[in-house]
């Protein structure tokens, strides 16, 4: 006789549930064990037992067990001799979790702690790291991006030959970098709604944080194209001198960026601005 192939997978529909609440049941099972033996350990007046347990959860790489016994365990271990791995220990524990403020803060509090340690060299990058990737996006408040920015240089200026120092560099320039397009998307920002003045102060802000940006030479042509525009829509009284300041802007590009892609764009603004002024002082002396 042969096998029907399509019977022999086909499970009645009893039997699936029958077999889904088996699962559940051993899936509950052992979430309770796990958790009633958990409990255990945490209600045990053990120290060192409690501390044994919490490393290997740590080294089992189950951070929040580990947590939380490092937690119980911090106040009661302080100014023994354990007390220093515990507090690098449980600093990780945060950052293996992604909690990056919690983790920045004990990577701090370790230099502080233990400022003669073998790890508060680590720990200090590790905080600034910590800060790093708390940070968002370049669009959103960079508030912490300065933070970690400031702690990052820190580190660099004290450990110049560490180990590390080419991944804080790392860091450092692109927490710059994050800065610089924040700031360069607010002066866009001015010169796409008009404000033409402000978006002349704003692109020269950016131009003298960054100068060694390889966007510099934008910058520098869109100064002169906000103070085209600003003296464009000036009155009669204010366009000649405004018109100058924009080819003063202009020459200042062509001096620093003679091979810039936007100078045959400034050329254009250059001509019509120069013509403008011409056509301003014969009328003047009509």
């Amino acid at each position: 006789m042969v096998e029907n192939p399509v019977f022999s997978i086909y499970l009645h529909p009893f039997m699936q549930l029958r077999l889904r609440n088996a699962l559940f049941l051993l899936i509950c099972v052992t979430l309770f064990s796990s958790c009633g033996h958990f409990e255990k350990i945490r209600k045990s007046s053990d120290v060192n037992y409690k501390l044994t347990k919490a490393n290997e959860y740590f080294d089992k790489k189950d951070y929040q067990h580990a947590n939380e016994l490092y937690k119980e365990l911090l106040p009661i271990m302080k100014s023994t001799r354990n007390y220093e791995a515990l507090f690098y220990k449980y600093a990780y524990t945060f950052y293996y979790m992604k909690d990056y403020i919690e983790a920045s803060y004990y990577f701090k509090n370790f230099t502080e702690y233990f400022p003669t340690s073998k790890d508060a060299e680590e720990c200090e990058f590790m905080s600034a790291v910590c800060l790093y990737k708390y940070a968002p996006k370049y669009s959103l408040d960079q508030t912490n991006t300065v933070k970690s920015l400031e702690a990052l240089q820190s580190y660099a200026n004290r450990y110049p030959t560490s180990s590390k120092i080419a991944e804080a560099n790392k860091y450092i320039d692109e927490s710059r970098k994050k800065l610089e397009m924040k700031q360069a998307d607010a002066a866009k920002l001015y010169f796409n709604i008009g404000q033409y003045k402000a978006a002349t102060v704003a692109y020269k802000s950016v131009l003298h944080n960054y100068p060694e940006s390889p966007n510099a030479d934008l910058y520098q042509f869109m100064i002169m194209r906000a103070m085209f525009k600003f003296a464009k829509s000036s009155i009669p009284e204010k366009q000649e001198e405004r018109y100058a300041t924009a080819i003063g802007a202009y020459k200042e590009l062509k001096d620093s960026y003679p091979q810039s892609k936007y100078i045959t764009d400034a050329d254009k603004i250059y001509t019509t601005a120069d013509n403008n002024v011409k056509k301003i002082r014969n009328e003047q002396h009509k």
